[in-house]
């Protein structure tokens, strides 16, 4: 993420995204009011024993926005730059995402203020057992189920399950997504975000008359949605991938690069920066260089009024979550730049997710042939009914999206009705 990025509130810009689609759909006031306010917020302050055999207070939140469709469902990011806002955003998002590839669940999003990179494993371990333990009392397989994101991984999940597992006193493999397959994770869900995104852009592509196979890319955040995103589409669709970033800096090169290449030299050295044959360019650059496809794939609000003018590729994908401020989207709508909004384009993650916690329940698991096929249907039904919408109502993807996923909850809590 560049570090000039702008200091707008997430939850200001995801409050805005509803009051569109609520004067768009004839929402009523009460509604509204409920689809713009969490359901349950919960703040957490934590000591974690540090290897010198100092205490340090950590701060974590755990935000669960609706559940009219379900349990709750989002990742748990570990940033210094978590705040409840922030959380409380991405806890929306998640519960249009789900609404959109509808899948039985509402949104959640958890986050813990600090610094991942500066804590030794076992500082981190402690960290997340003591944010689990804190927890808990909200969280479970019929309640919410956390996953990883920012700076959170597989191992992560482990923990959290092996905590939550030894408070209740037998193992509850359901209560996360996004574990070692080892202690019930799925075949596939370690991609699933990256390759949704392709598949979205694939389909895409077709409705907008841009030719991937040659076509170039850029990626924004190369990291795991986003290096998953370039390699399927470098491997599957015959893409030409031309730029990608990391914290660091970024690379270019008009010829395309081999993204496993790319990936094996980050893992090397900590970075793409310094790749060879290519040549540096910024985070900020990159959003603006002439490419087919622009994958932004780091933190949010990276595409905003300054530059929006200035992006150049006929296709945004969001793989990020919230990488794209309402004013930009005015102007990538008014230039017919497509864009595929987060809550579509990087909705393959929560979906094996999904698939994930349903294996789970059963005790029955599938091969990554069929966690794929199923995820593939998923995401191509999904394009096709907000496409349908945004040609239907003369309206941007992301407003198409919201159309979709915001009435799906609606019908739920309409449906549902008042308790008592």
């Amino acid at each position: 993420m560049p570090s000039n990025a702008p200091a707008a509130n997430p939850f200001e810009t995801a409050k805005q995204q509803i009051d569109i689609v609520a004067d768009l759909i004839g929402i009523s006031s009460g509604v509204r009011e409920v689809l713009k306010h969490p359901k349950r917020e919960l703040t957490v302050n934590f000591p974690v024993r540090m290897d010198d055999g100092s205490y340090q207070v950590y701060t974590g939140y755990r935000v669960q926005y609706n559940m009219a469709r379900g349990p709750s469902k989002g990742g748990i990011r570990y940033h210094p730059g978590v705040t409840l806002d922030e959380v409380r955003a991405l806890a929306a998002w998640m519960t249009w995402k789900c609404a959109v590839v509808n899948i039985p669940y509402g949104g959640a999003k958890g986050g813990v203020i600090v610094d991942p990179k500066k804590l030794s494993v076992g500082e981190l371990e402690r960290l997340t057992r003591r944010y689990a333990t804190e927890i808990a009392p909200i969280i479970g397989p019929e309640m919410d189920i956390p996953a990883p994101d920012v700076y959170t991984d597989s191992q992560t999940m482990a923990w959290i399950m092996d905590t939550y597992s030894m408070l209740k006193g037998y193992s509850v493999p359901g209560v996360v997504t996004g574990k070692p397959i080892s202690i019930g994770g799925s075949e596939g869900r370690g991609e699933a975000t990256g390759r949704g995104c392709a598949y979205v852009i694939r389909e895409a592509a077709k409705d907008a008359g841009v030719k991937i196979k040659g076509g170039t890319v850029a990626v924004q955040g190369f990291g795991n949605a986003g290096s998953i995103a370039a390699k399927i589409l470098y491997d599957e669709q015959g893409a030409k991938i031309c730029a990608a970033s990391d914290t660091k800096g970024g690379i270019w090169n008009a010829d395309g690069f081999n993204p496993h290449a790319v990936e094996a030299h980050k893992h090397k050295t900590g970075s793409v920066v310094g790749f060879p044959g290519a040549k540096s360019i910024s985070n900020e650059d990159i959003l603006e260089t002439k490419v087919d496809v622009l994958i932004p794939a780091a933190l949010e609000n990276v595409l905003t009024a300054k530059n929006a003018n200035k992006v150049q590729a006929k296709i945004v994908a969001e793989a990020a979550n919230g990488p794209t401020l309402p004013e930009a989207d005015k102007v990538f709508f008014e230039k017919k730049i497509t864009v595929l909004p987060d809550i579509l384009a990087n909705a393959g993650g929560v979906t094996v997710s999904y698939f994930e916690w349903a294996q789970n329940i059963q005790g029955y698991f599938w091969t990554l042939r069929e966690v794929n096929d199923r995820l593939e249907r998923t995401m191509v039904e999904s394009y096709q009914a907000v496409h349908k919408v945004a040609v239907e109502r003369k309206v941007h993807n992301r407003t198409a999206a919201y159309v979709v996923g915001v009435s799906r909850v609606v019908d739920a809590i309409r449906i549902r009705g008042l308790y008592p």
